[in-house]
Formats: C-alpha cells, sequence, structure tokens
C-alpha cells in the first residue's frame, strides 16, 4: 500500500522533514518495529538501523510523512532495487550495509491503524533490574 501511494503527484518529499533525529521508529518489511539512531549531516539523513532483517542491496528506506499532518511517522526498508527519478534524502546504515534513503507522504489511515500498526511503541511498562 505505501508503494503504491507513492505514483500519486505531490507523495515524493524532495526535502528531509522535522523530527528525523535522534531515536525514530523503523522497521524492515516482514520484520517487527526497532529503531534508528538518526542525525542530519551536509549530505542529508544519515540513519543506524537497529533491529533485524535488514537487507543486503538492493533496498532501500523510505522515510514516511502523514499526509494529513505532515509529520514524520518512521521509517519503512524495503529489499527491493533503489527507487530511481526521485531525491535521495539520506542513507540508512546496518552494520555492514548501507542504502538509499527516500522519503513520502502517506494518507497514514491506510497504512497504519489500531489493530495492525505501521510501527508499535517500544514498551516502556516494563523495566529490567540489574542482576546481581
Amino acid at each position: 500500500m505505501v508503494l503504491q501511494q507513492l505514483a500519486t503527484p505531490g507523495k515524493i518529499l524532495s526535502d528531509l522533514p522535522a523530527g528525523v533525529e535522534g531515536i525514530v521508529p523503523a522497521r524492515v518489511v516482514g520484520y517487527g518495529t526497532a529503531h534508528a539512531i538518526a542525525a542530519i549531516s551536509n549530505e542529508g539523513a544519515v540513519l543506524g538501523y537497529q533491529g533485524e532483517g535488514f537487507p543486503a542491496t538492493p533496498g532501500y528506506g523510505l522515510i514516511l510523512v502523514e499526509d494529513s499532518l505532515d509529520t514524520f511517522q518512521g521509517v519503512l526498508v524495503f529489499d527491493l532495487e533503489p527507487l530511481q527519478g526521485i531525491p535521495q534524502l539520506g542513507t540508512i546504515s546496518s552494520s555492514t550495509t548501507t542504502i538509499p534513503l527516500y522519503g513520502a507522504r502517506v494518507m497514514w489511515s491506510a497504512v497504519s491503524t489500531e489493530g495492525c500498526p505501521m510501527f508499535v511503541p517500544p514498551d516502556t511498562t516494563t523495566s529490567e533490574e540489574p542482576a546481581g
């Protein structure tokens, strides 16, 4: 559903949205929510993915912005050939691979629902006690 929305005029981002810094929600298609550590450089966003399933090349990350509120939601990573003819906004990397990062506005209600959220918030209700 996310990729289908890319064909709609005006959905591709040409600039980084606000909010792509610090720890951000991220996930590889087919895997659960993880996170990435994001920073901004002269070349755009630089994200370090912290989770399972990161693709070897080919692949790309897609910054997702909710179109109705124009708010950053997270990064979805695909194991597909990189997109052609759209602005690259940065990179996302694992410990072994770096792939391009693009951005898109999406109709959030079409890709994320309460019953099937795109990004599951981290569980902050449990804490691990130190061993000892």
